[in-house]
C-alpha cells in the first residue's frame, strides 16, 4: 500500500457510515456531531437495532438508513414515517448504501457480512477508512487489487493500523526494518491456561483498556485479534510477514511502532479511544478535535512491555501460520473464529475450545487459492458448517 494521494480541500465532506451502530459506527457519528460544518450524513446502516438507527438517521438527517435483517423493514419504515428518510434492508439495500456519492465510507460492518458492501465502496472509488478486519483478512489480496484498480483511497481505523499509516515512510518503504504491532494481552494476560479454561463469557468481554462490542472483545482476550491484525498489516503495508512483530504492552498507549534500518523507532502515542484513530480518517489529511483525554506520560509513570506467549494464546501461531500458507486459509481460519466465538458467548463452549476449533476446521477444509470474491464467500461458508459440527459435537 502506498501513500494515498492526499486531496484537501474545504468543501463539506459527505459520509457513509457502514455499521452505525457499533461500537466504531457510534464514536464516528459523535465526532461528526461535534464537527457539524465539514460533515454531511448520507447513509446510515445496522444489523438490526431499528430503535437506534432511526434516531441516528433523523438526528443526522441521513438520506438513507439500512438494516440488513430483511426482517425489520416494517419496523424501521414506521420508525422513520414522516422524516424524508429512505428506509431499506436486506443485502441489496447494503449495497445501495455503499454505493451513494459519499466522498468517505465508515466501513465498521462486524464479520464477513461487511465484506461486499465495503467493495461496493472500493470500485466506487471512494474513500474507505477500514474498520472491518474481515475484509484484508479473508480477502486481503483481492481487496487490495480492487482498490489499486478503482484508485480508491483505503485508510485504516484500527488504532494500531492507523499509528503505523502515522509513522510509516511511505516515500521510503525499504528503509523500514520492521513493524511492531502493540497488543494490551487482554483481560486474562496474567492468567494461567488451567484458569482460562473456566473464564465466563461476561469476564472475556470485560476489556481493560478499550470499550469494544463482545465478539471483538472476545478476540482480544484470545489474542486472535493481534493476530488478524498482523494479517491485516501485511496487506496494508509494503513489509514482508516476518518484518511483523507483536509486543505486549497493557498500558495501551503506544499503538505501534515502526523501526528503520538506522536505528530510529516511531511510535503513535495516545489515551486509548478509538475517537482519535477514527478522526484521523475521517478528517485525513487534517486532523480535527476529539474529546480523547490528552496523554499525561507523568501521571502514567511507567509502560510495560513482553514478548506474547504463543502458548496460552495460540491464536497468534495459527494466524501467523494461516499468512504463511497464504490462499484461503486466513478467510477459513476468520470464518472459524467468528462461529467459535459466538458459540462461546452463548455458553455453547469453553473459552479455549475457540482456538482449537479453529485450528480443527483449518486442518479439515485445507487451504486453496482464492479467485474471486465469489470463492471467499464459498470457503467462508464452509469453513462456517464445518465450525459448527465441531462445536455440536
Amino acid at each position: 500500500m502506498g501513500m494515498p494521494d492526499a486531496k484537501q480541500d474545504n468543501a463539506v465532506r459527505r459520509v457513509t457510515v457502514l455499521g452505525s451502530t457499533g461500537s466504531v459506527g457510534c464514536n464516528t457519528l459523535d465526532l461528526i456531531r461535534r464537527h457539524p460544518e465539514r460533515f454531511e450524513v448520507l447513509a446510515l446502516t445496522a444489523n438490526s437495532n431499528v430503535e437506534k438507527l432511526a434516531k441516528q438517521a433523523i438526528a443526522f438527517g441521513a438520506r438513507m438508513a439500512v438494516l440488513a435483517d430483511e426482517t425489520k423493514y416494517a419496523e424501521l419504515k414506521t420508525a422513520l414515517a414522516g422524516t424524508g428518510i429512505i428506509a431499506a434492508a436486506g443485502e441489496q439495500a447494503l449495497s445501495e448504501a455503499a454505493l451513494m456519492e459519499a466522498d468517505w465510507v465508515m466501513a465498521s460492518i462486524v464479520g464477513a457480512a461487511g465484506l461486499r458492501p465495503t467493495l461496493n465502496a472500493v470500485r466506487r472509488g471512494a474513500t474507505v477508512a477500514l474498520a472491518n478486519k474481515e475484509c484484508l483478512v479473508c480477502a486481503g489480496e483481492l481487496m487490495m487489487k480492487e482498490v489499486r484498480d478503482h484508485h480508491a483511497t483505503l485508510l485504516p481505523v484500527d488504532s494500531e493500523h492507523n499509528a503505523i499509516f502515522q509513522v510509516f515512510d511511505f516515500a521510503q518503504p525499504k528503509k523500514v526494518a520492521h513493524i511492531t504491532l502493540t497488543a494490551s494481552g487482554g483481560p486474562f494476560r496474567t492468567k494461567s491456561r488451567e484458569e482460562m479454561a473456566y473464564v465466563s463469557p461476561r469476564e472475556a468481554v470485560s476489556h481493560p483498556n478499550w470499550d469494544m462490542g463482545a465478539k471483538i472483545s472476545v478476540d482480544s482476550a484470545t489474542m486472535m485479534n493481534k493476530g488478524l491484525e498482523l494479517i491485516e498489516a501485511y496487506h496494508l503495508f509494503p513489509v514482508e510477514e516476518h518484518q511483523i512483530n507483536i509486543l505486549v504492552h497493557p498500558q495501551s498507549v503506544i499503538h505501534s511502532m515502526v523501526s528503520y534500518v538506522d536505528g530510529s523507532v516511531l511510535a503513535q502515542l495516545g489515551s486509548p479511544d478509538m475517537r482519535t484513530p477514527i478522526s484521523y480518517a475521517l478528517a485525513w489529511p487534517e486532523r480535527i478535535e476529539t474529546p480523547a483525554k490528552e496523554l499525561n506520560l507523568a501521571e502514567l509513570g511507567r509502560l510495560d512491555f513482553s514478548e506474547p506467549d504463543t502458548n496460552k494464546f495460540p491464536a497468534l501461531k495459527l494466524t501467523r501460520e494461516a499468512l504463511q500458507t497464504g490462499g484461503s486459509a486466513p478467510t477459513i481460519l476468520n470464518a472459524a473464529n467468528e462461529v467459535a466465538v459466538y458459540a462461546f458467548l452463548e455458553g455453547k463452549i469453553g473459552f479455549l475450545d475457540i482456538a482449537g476449533i479453529v485450528e480443527t476446521t483449518l486442518e479439515t477444509i485445507g487451504a486453496s487459492p482464492l479467485t474471486c470474491l465469489q470463492t471467499v464467500m464459498d470457503v467462508d461458508q464452509e469453513a462456517r458448517r464445518v465450525a459448527g459440527e465441531l462445536i455440536e459435537k
